[in-house]
């Protein structure tokens, strides 16, 4: 669920450890509780409260580090083909009609009428820098795209990052493809 931007309160409290949560939510009760009645300080820290329980949900049923590490390297030790065929079942299990590519996508992904291209053939390489993404990018500009994921198990350099970021280019990598492939 996304909730406004990424900078917001409650964004950052929700990636935070639970904990931080319900001391602001204890915060703002005992200072509230200073003016107001309980029942009314209780309702101004009851946002935080639950913010505080939706991340210790989350951070329950997320995988260990020692996991997802363990993971990657299966992830790693596949085929392309095995891989390919793991990512169509993942892609199908989120509800899209899943259409292999060649050239700078290796998917396309549609739901309804949205079109999301999906590089994933560099899944292995230690490091990706910026062409995979550009040419994903100008793909992705020239098929009418609305989303343009790319899918590593290694890591991207700060240019790469940065080209991501300023094409909005979704980076699925570490816990994120763990978590798309389980």
């Amino acid at each position: 669920m996304k909730w406004g931007s990424e900078k917001s309160l409650f964004a950052v409290l929700l990636r935070s450890p639970w904990w931080v949560s319900f001391l602001v939510a204890g915060g703002v009760f005992a200072a509230m509780r200073t003016f107001f009645e309980p029942m009314f300080a209780a309702a101004g820290g009851l946002p935080f409260f639950v913010i505080g329980c939706v991340a210790a949900w989350k951070q329950l049923r997320a995988p260990s580090a020692k996991k997802i590490a363990s993971r990657l390297a299966a992830l790693r030790a596949m085929g392309w083909e095995e891989f390919a065929r793991t990512l169509e079942a993942a892609f199908r299990r989120e509800g899209y009609e899943v259409k292999r590519l060649a050239g700078a996508a290796d998917f396309a992904l549609e739901r309804g009428a949205r079109l999301t291209l999906v590089a994933a053939k560099r899944w292995k390489a230690q490091r990706t820098g910026v062409e995979p993404l550009r040419e994903l990018a100008a793909l992705g500009e020239t098929k009418g795209a609305e989303a343009c994921w790319v899918l590593c198990a290694g890591e991207l350099t700060e240019n790469a990052r940065g080209l991501a970021r300023d094409q909005a280019i979704r980076v699925v990598e570490g816990a994120a493809l763990v978590g798309l492939v389980r």
